[in-house]
């Protein structure tokens, strides 16, 4: 076949590891609020390999609920990572949540996680709602 451009070749197939994308976190976390979810996620075997979800539904007095729980990735789900925590969100709610910082309170006053999201125009009292 000399001259045709066509060569005798040999098929050669390689397996590569599924590779996983991780995109820059829309949402951060602060050092306390870091150690929370991470005790949280060691102190029940339910949550082992499981990943964060962080995300919105609808409800609450404000109209939109914060999410926050331990889940299995859902194939519509981007995969993030902020200071070694991996965690996941749908990328539509990344226009309700963009910018967000996750804090834990620990205090007399008050105890859990809070939400300070810069999109929203209200809340709830409880803080567990808002509006956009």
């Amino acid at each position: 076949m000399a001259g045709s451009g066509i060569y005798p070749f040999r098929e050669c197939f390689v397996t590569l590891p599924l590779m996983e994308t991780i995109s820059t976190a829309p949402v951060s976390f602060t050092e306390g609020a870091l150690r929370e979810i991470r005790r949280l996620q060691e102190m029940d075997s339910a949550n082992a390999g499981k990943l964060l979800r962080v995300g919105v539904k609808g409800g609450g007095c404000s109209g939109l609920s914060y999410v926050l729980g331990f889940d299995d990735k859902q194939d519509t789900d981007e995969l993030y990572e902020y200071k070694g925590l991996r965690f996941i969100m749908n990328p539509a709610h990344g226009i309700y949540l963009m910018g967000m910082e996750i804090d834990w309170q620990d205090g007399l006053n008050a105890r859990g996680f809070t939400f300070n999201n810069p999109n929203a125009s209200k809340s709830c009292g409880c803080g567990s709602s808002f509006a956009i």
